[in-house]
């Protein structure tokens, strides 16, 4: 089998990953929160030889949906989000866009629920439900690959912030716990923004869950 491998562009004024999960065979690759830009995005896989069929979002706030329709009208595939997070995909004032000054909605085509798995160009994952930075936040763990991204939820030493609209902190450090903490401690994790870390590193170091 191909080994699977993940890719990272940082976009935008908060420096947010959006990660592009593929294998060299065929060259296939699921999109995560393509943050902004989508054109760019779609340009730069295309010239790498890299086709988008699928795109995923891991919870609906502005810097993590603004590169959502143009990619997906570019890539003609579908986009993915959990359940719970349509109505913030769909209300500007609970996704943060309206105060970052570009208004911005958007209705995924697909809706996820907690342990679904799925198979998409190629590459399985599984979705895991992680409400506190949002109500319906959520990582996707590939565990083939030995990785899962985390979005907002889990960071390097750090969780998402629980401010905005639907969000939580009692919530968000529960997630972590009974969900994420259960997941092999050689997981790697690649977050919505900052650097990788891993969820044995986390356990033991991440100042809110310890």
């Amino acid at each position: 089998m191909a080994e699977t491998k993940i890719g990272r562009m940082v976009l935008g004024s908060c420096q947010t990953n959006c990660y592009f999960i593929y294998r060299d065979e065929g060259k296939r690759a699921i999109v995560v929160d393509p943050a902004n830009q989508g054109a760019k995005i779609y340009d730069a896989l295309q010239r790498n030889g890299i086709t988008v069929e699928a795109i995923l979002l891991t919870h609906g706030h502005f810097d993590h949906i603004w590169g959502t329709k143009e990619l997906r009208e570019m890539a003609g595939v579908k986009l993915y989000a959990l359940d719970a997070e349509k109505e913030l995909c769909e209300d500007s004032h609970n996704n943060v866009s309206d105060m970052a000054g570009r208004p911005y909605t958007v209705t995924p085509d697909e809706f996820l629920r907690d342990g679904q798995e799925l198979t998409l160009a190629g590459i399985h994952f599984q979705v895991i439900a992680t409400p506190g930075h949002t109500i319906g936040s959520c990582c996707y763990y590939f565990p083939q690959a030995g990785f899962l991204v985390s979005g907002d939820t889990l960071f390097a030493e750090s969780v998402g912030r629980t401010d905005f609209p639907t969000g939580s902190m009692s919530s968000i450090v529960r997630s972590i716990k009974e969900k994420l903490y259960t997941l092999p401690g050689e997981t790697e994790v690649y977050p919505g923004h900052g650097d990788s870390t891993t969820i044995e590193h986390e356990m033991r170091y991440n100042p809110f869950t310890v």
